[in-house]
């Protein structure tokens, strides 16, 4: 059988992070990618058959994907999944279309020899990987996690052994970890999506489990929803949408306007469609949700109002990349005098960021953690 780990390093050459950045200093994998191959190198021949099965979970940019689905002396069937459009884009350019990632959890299917699982940041992700995992690996199946130390807490090793079973580690190598486990615990139901009530709407919103502040309203969003802007508007985004609540609060003060929901997450966009179809049940059509990065690749000059509260981070990396983009790819989308509306964290640069893109920016409102800010794209205004 072919090295696993020379396969990677020769791949690694050619993977990139998605979307590509010039001068990117960022690669598209890490030493927890690394020390899985490293393993599999020495046990993949030896225990499994040319027809078993491998899931991968939060494989970033296909960096295990494509070493194993590319390694043609292993017969093995492949599966993937990521919950992130940009980590999904990479994996199928890194892989030539090779790896077509699934989105949804209810996607996986019959059972697993191996899983594989870049263990995320956020817990109830996790736990809901887990119960997932505790359904479609058979009995005795192995279960192998990668983390990086610094995001290594005593929570995973709780989760993994509630739903899996015990829980061993390997030695630290360049800051990464692996953690083992094979199951004996019987298939559990996930608790997620949860239902959340919050002051000042009415029915209650669905969260799945990989959203921002997914147990409550966050303090961001509740500030931005004081400070929704007035107008004429016949389409308006919700760019980052999470569960949907802006976009939703817009089509309540709008509503004859068609309203975009965008968001690199699918378990986003499944929590905003279900959000929306409650509270405007008979609305079809005046709604469209759209899993891609940021808002690249949509129509130009197509949108009135654009809704923004901009993450701060990709995965574990942390910057202000997203919402450069996020900014770049608003002023392509709205019509001359068109407007976009943010809020950010003080500290952060929007209002000078806005102001480089599309010529000037106002700050319409602040609070001790806050500021929201709006531009408007030049042109004649129509609003």
């Amino acid at each position: 059988m072919a090295d696993l780990t020379r396969s990677h390093f020769i791949l690694s050459k050619s993977l990139k992070r998605y979307p590509h950045r010039n001068h990117e200093v960022l690669q598209a994998w890490d030493a927890a990618d690394e020390l899985i191959l490293e393993h599999l190198n020495t046990s993949l021949s030896e225990v499994f058959q040319p027809q078993s099965r491998i899931l991968i979970l939060g494989d970033s940019f296909g960096a295990l994907s494509c070493a194993l689905s590319q390694n043609s002396e292993w017969g093995g069937i492949v599966t993937s999944y990521t919950d992130s459009f940009v980590a999904a884009e990479g994996a199928r350019r890194n892989s030539h279309g090779q790896v077509q990632p699934l989105s949804t959890l209810t996607d996986i299917q019959g059972h697993y020899d191996l899983v594989l699982l870049k263990l995320p940041k956020n817990l109830s992700f996790l736990e809901d990987l887990l119960a997932t995992i505790s359904r479609h690996l058979r009995p005795g199946g192995s279960l192998v996690c990668g983390v990086m130390v610094k995001h290594q807490t005593p929570a995973i090793f709780d989760l993994i052994a509630r739903f899996i079973g015990p829980t061993r580690t390997s030695l630290a190598q360049k800051k990464a970890r692996l953690i083992f486990s094979e199951l004996s615990k019987p298939g559990a139901q996930s608790r997620f999506p949860l239902q959340v009530h919050i002051e000042g709407f009415k029915a209650p919103f669905t969260h799945h489990s990989n959203l921002f502040s997914r147990e409550r309203l966050d303090i961001g969003t509740r500030f931005f929803l004081e400070h929704l802007p007035q107008g004429k508007f016949e389409t308006i985004l919700d760019l980052g949408c999470a569960n949907g609540i802006v976009g939703i609060a817009a089509k309540i003060r709008h509503p004859q306007a068609l309203i975009l929901f965008s968001d690199d997450s699918r378990m986003a966009l499944l929590s905003a469609e279900k959000n929306f179809r409650t509270y405007f049940p008979n609305s079809d059509g005046d709604a469209t949700f759209i899993w891609t990065n940021c808002f690249e690749n949509q129509p130009s000059e197509s949108v009135d109002l654009i809704l923004c509260n901009p993450p701060f981070h990709q995965g574990t990396t942390v910057g202000d990349f997203i919402a450069h983009q996020m900014f770049k790819d608003s002023y392509k989308a709205l019509k001359k005098g068109g407007l976009i509306r943010v809020i950010g964290n003080g500290h952060l640069h929007y209002p000078k960021t806005l102001e480089r893109i599309f010529g000037s920016s106002r700050i319409v409102a602040r609070s001790p953690k806050f500021t929201v800010v709006e531009a408007q794209k030049p042109g004649a205004t129509g609003l």
